[in-house]
């Protein structure tokens, strides 16, 4: 993103806008969508027991669920998408968040669907990614990688973050300073 970019971010979330993205802006972006969030979404902490506690085993497929999504225009790699597959607790949620995202300026980032169940270890870990659970979605990798420090240089709208945080949704990109293409079900 431009500095022009930060500083509206910076703005909108309350803090001095210097353009400088430093500890307070990411205190404050994280306060700034925590105060979106339901006070109670339902999702699970991360602790594997906790996840496995409320979303059962990982790569359990009898917990996910097809969804037809060929009316939010989502493609991969080029190819548009008509299916997905997602954990059976979070598709009503998806539903909401993917018709937030086509009312909005940002449907655009529906054309870039990076995956939802994928059963995978985290990157890095031997523990199950979310993907692995059906509880994670990704879009616009191309712009927002894993290691892409968001929003100094990785692209994903604050705005986008706002709709998944109205559903409880985390945004890696603004908890975890990177990997902004990353939106999970958990506290």
């Amino acid at each position: 993103m431009t500095k022009k970019d930060i500083i509206g971010i910076q703005r909108k979330i309350g803090v001095v806008a210097d353009g400088f993205w430093g500890p307070k802006s990411i205190a404050a972006v994280q306060v700034y969508l925590r105060a979106m969030m339901p006070i109670y979404p339902g999702w699970p902490t991360t602790d594997q027991r906790a996840l496995t506690k409320f979303y059962g085993e990982a790569a359990d497929e009898t917990q996910m669920l097809t969804m037809n999504v060929s009316e939010y225009l989502m493609e991969y790699e080029g190819a548009r998408v008509s299916r997905m597959t997602c954990h059976r607790l979070v598709a009503p949620s998806l539903k909401r968040i993917f018709a937030a995202l086509r009312a909005s300026p940002y449907a655009y980032v529906l054309q870039h669907f990076d995956g939802c169940y994928n059963n995978r270890k985290m990157r890095g870990g031997n523990s199950p990614s979310l993907h692995a659970r059906g509880a994670a979605i990704d879009f616009m990798a191309g712009s927002n990688g894993n290691l892409t420090p968001w929003p100094t240089v990785a692209t994903m709208p604050l705005e986008v973050m706002e709709i998944f945080a109205k559903e409880g949704w985390l945004a890696a990109g603004a908890f975890w300073g990177r990997d902004a293409m990353h939106f999970q079900a958990t506290l």
